[in-house]
């Protein structure tokens, strides 16, 4: 596998009062390395209901190709490769939304649920280099 035009990934879900703790965390390591560090903070819905956010970072190299060969595995970056004008941000960075309840089955799929976003690399940080830089990601994972 070639270089990897990513500074880090960030992935994030959110576990609602109604659904298992455990589940939550589970689908999100669908997507990575197996040591990785999930954080875990509580927060407050609007009526006061208990929200819990799992996140984590992979900044490694291999790291975010692991993450990224579990994306191509369920044909995500297959699916996006035609949305990535819609998918990366005048702050290079690219977003995936990922389908929380198919990850708890063991799938990959685009949906809802967990949040996929990715610092591009791209010098001047403009746009249009992290667009080309996308664009020769999914290539390599999609060829």
């Amino acid at each position: 596998m070639g270089s990897v035009p990513l500074h880090y990934v960030d992935l994030r879900a959110f576990c609602y009062a109604t659904e298992d703790d455990k589940g939550v965390e589970r689908a999100l390591r669908r997507f990575l390395p197996e040591d990785t560090h999930i954080e875990q903070h509580e927060s407050e819905g609007h009526y006061g209901d208990r929200i819990l956010v799992f996140s984590a970072r992979v900044e490694n190299a291999d790291e975010i190709r692991h993450v990224l060969s579990q994306l191509a595995e369920g044909d995500v970056l297959d699916t996006i490769s035609t949305e990535i004008d819609d998918r990366v941000t005048d702050n290079t960075e690219l977003f995936i939304r990922l389908d929380k309840q198919k990850a708890f089955n063991g799938e990959v799929a685009v949906g809802e649920g967990i949040t996929f976003r990715a610092k591009v690399e791209a010098y001047p940080a403009k746009r249009e280099y992290a667009l080309e830089n996308v664009r020769e990601l999914i290539d390599q994972y999609t060829d």
